[in-house]
C-alpha cells in the first residue's frame, strides 16, 4: 500500500484554482484583484469567503483557524502610504499576518465572470434563460468566453407584479436591515429581470435598452432612479449592497472543496453598514402579502399611523453581531 501522504494544498494552489476560474485578466483596469498577503507555500486547509475583509470577518476566520480569506472587495483599492498597525487597513494587515492567514481578492472578475457574482443573485431570483446584461467588449480578455460580460437578463418562472418580485426578492436574498425597495407601479407585472450584484446604477440605460420590466441591484441614487421612472424604464429593485454579493460565495466554496479538496466556509455576518431601518409614519407604500395591487405608483398611504419597521433590524447571525458598521472597502463606483 501506497503510503506517501498527498502535498498539503498551498497558497499558490488556492490562488491557481481561483484564477483559472476568475482570470485577473477580466478585471476592470482599476481593480486590484489576486493575492494581497500571505506566503505562496504556506498550507491551506480551511478557506473562509467573504463579501467585504474588516475586522469582524478577519476575527470570524481568525477563531475559526481558517488559513486563507477569500474576498470580494479589495482591502487596498487605493494606493496607502502606510500599512501602520494605527490605521484602519494597517490594522487588519497585522492582524491576518500575526494569525497566519492570507488574504486573496477575486472582484470585477468574478463579476463578468459566467458563472459570476450576478449568475448567483439570478439564481436566487429563479431567473431562467440568462445572458449578459452588459456584454464584455468584443476583443476585451473576457470576450473569450461567450456569454461573459456585467449583470444578467432572464426570466422569471412566472410574471408576478412588482409588489409581489419585491417581497420574493427580500424571501430569497439574504436578510438585512437594508432589505429590498422598489420604484415603479407596485402592480406592473413583471416578466424579464436584469439584476447586477453591487453597485448598478451604470447599467440603467442598458436595462431600458434591453427592455426588461424590472432591474434588481444595489445602491441606487435619487435622481437616476427618479429620470429612469419617468422616462418610461423598466420599474427598479435596490437592495443592499451586501445581499446582492453573497450569494456568490456558495459558488466560491463549492467550487473550491471540489477542485482542491479544502474545507471552504461562507460567512454569514451581514457586512452592510446600515444597521436599523424604520418606515416613516403613514408612508408604507408595500402592499401587504397575498393582495395584488391595482394602485398607481403613488397609492394613498394605507400603513397604520406610527413608525412600521419593514424588514428585521439584523437577521439572526451565524458569527457573533458586529458592534459597529465597518468602514467600506468598496471605494470606486462599479458593480
Amino acid at each position: 500500500m501506497d503510503t506517501t501522504a498527498a502535498s498539503p494544498v498551498r497558497v499558490a494552489d488556492v490562488t491557481a484554482a481561483v484564477e483559472r476560474r476568475y482570470p485577473t485578466a477580466w478585471a476592470e483596469q482599476w481593480d486590484r484583484v489576486g493575492l494581497v498577503l500571505g506566503e505562496p507555500d504556506a498550507p491551506v486547509r480551511h478557506v473562509w469567503c467573504v463579501v467585504d475583509c474588516v475586522p469582524e470577518t478577519v476575527a470570524e476566520a481568525v477563531d475559526a483557524g481558517a488559513d486563507m480569506i477569500i474576498a470580494h472587495h479589495p482591502l487596498l483599492l487605493r494606493g496607502v502610504s502606510s500599512v501602520a498597525p494605527t490605521t484602519y487597513k494597517g490594522r487588519i494587515v497585522h492582524d491576518l499576518i500575526r494569525a497566519g492567514v492570507a488574504l486573496y481578492v477575486a472582484h470585477t472578475n468574478a463579476d463578468v465572470a459566467r458563472p459570476g457574482v450576478s449568475d448567483a443573485l439570478a439564481d436566487r431570483l429563479g431567473l431562467t434563460n440568462l445572458r449578459p446584461l452588459a456584454p464584455a467588449a468584443p476583443g476585451s480578455p473576457a470576450a473569450a468566453v461567450a456569454g461573459q460580460g456585467a449583470g444578467r437578463i432572464g426570466t422569471l418562472r412566472q410574471p408576478l407584479t412588482l409588489a409581489a418580485l419585491t417581497r420574493h426578492a427580500a424571501e430569497v436574498l439574504p436578510a438585512t436591515a437594508w432589505g429590498v425597495r422598489a420604484a415603479g407601479d407596485p402592480g406592473r407585472l413583471v416578466t424579464t429581470v436584469a439584476v447586477c450584484g453591487g453597485a448598478g446604477d451604470a447599467y440603467l440605460a442598458a436595462a431600458t435598452a434591453a427592455g426588461v420590466d424590472a432591474f434588481l441591484t444595489a445602491d441606487l441614487r435619487h435622481h437616476p432612479v427618479s429620470e429612469q421612472i419617468a422616462s418610461g424604464g423598466p420599474t427598479l429593485l435596490d437592495a443592499a449592497h451586501w445581499a446582492t454579493e453573497r450569494p456568490w460565495l456558495d459558488d466560491l466554496a463549492a467550487y473550491l472543496t471540489g477542485e482542491l479538496g479544502v474545507d471552504a466556509t461562507v460567512s454569514d455576518l451581514d457586512t452592510d453598514p446600515w444597521t436599523l431601518h424604520t418606515a416613516s409614519a403613514g408612508r408604507s407604500r408595500v402592499a401587504p402579502t397575498g393582495s395584488t395591487p391595482t394602485a398607481p405608483a403613488r397609492p394613498t398611504p394605507t400603513a397604520p399611523a406610527g413608525p412600521t419597521p419593514t424588514a428585521p433590524a439584523r437577521p439572526t447571525p451565524t458569527a457573533p453581531a458586529r458592534s459597529a458598521p465597518a468602514a467600506s472597502t468598496h471605494e470606486e463606483p462599479h458593480p
